[in-house]
């Protein structure tokens, strides 16, 4: 094992596949346009009442971690009075990362490591990925090797899977409100499940 740097880790044998080349990176290539109503687009957001109720977060919370830098709204950034701020799918799934990390005591500085990692991966791969820590440094595992070989090595204290989040996620979006950035309009009961799982079925 080697050591962990800046707080983060991604185990040697992880290559994570970056987002735009594939039909679930950001971007989309392999399916041509991208649809309006597609919750993976730069066209779907949540407003932040939504994503701080997706994510068990406070609206404080969310506008510090906007501030800083941590996780901010890819879809659309506040612009001035008036304007709402809209969190795409992946930017929920990383405020509610950046939550449970931080309950478990994770340091700042390890946690935006791990999040400025997990933005370059893929929307599809991100479901397939075991954060472990120590309460030090947060650890990419990809496969139960990986995780047996943190465990042995007694740094594999506590784990989130991304992909039960995933799951919890898209249950707390389908009865919320997506938003449109383009025209305003509201996506009601908006479930992002429902539209991966199609194009997935759209890949294979």
């Amino acid at each position: 094992m080697r050591a962990a740097r800046s707080g983060w880790e991604a185990l040697p044998a992880v290559v994570p596949q970056q987002g735009g080349a594939g039909p679930d990176g950001p971007g989309h290539a392999a399916d041509g346009p991208v649809e309006a109503t597609d919750p993976f687009s730069e066209l779907v957001g949540y407003r932040g009442p939504t994503a701080c109720a997706a994510a068990g977060i406070t609206y404080r919370q969310l506008d510090y971690w906007a501030r800083t830098g941590l996780v901010e709204p890819s879809v659309r950034a506040a612009q001035g009075s008036g304007t709402q701020r809209l969190y795409g799918f992946r930017d929920v799934l990383l405020l509610k990362v950046v939550k449970r990390l931080l309950d478990a005591g994770v340091s700042l500085q390890s946690i935006r490591a791990a999040v400025e990692h997990l933005r370059t991966c893929g929307i599809a791969d991100l479901s397939g990925i075991t954060l472990m820590s120590d309460g030090a440094s947060v650890y990419q595992c990809t496969s139960p090797n990986q995780l047996v070989e943190l465990l042995q090595g007694g740094q594999g204290v506590f784990g989130i899977a991304l992909g039960a989040v995933w799951r919890e996620l898209e249950g707390s979006l389908g009865r919320l409100h997506g938003e449109r950035a383009d025209t305003g309009e509201t996506l009601v009961g908006f479930d992002p499940g429902d539209e991966l799982a199609r194009r997935r079925n759209r890949a294979g």
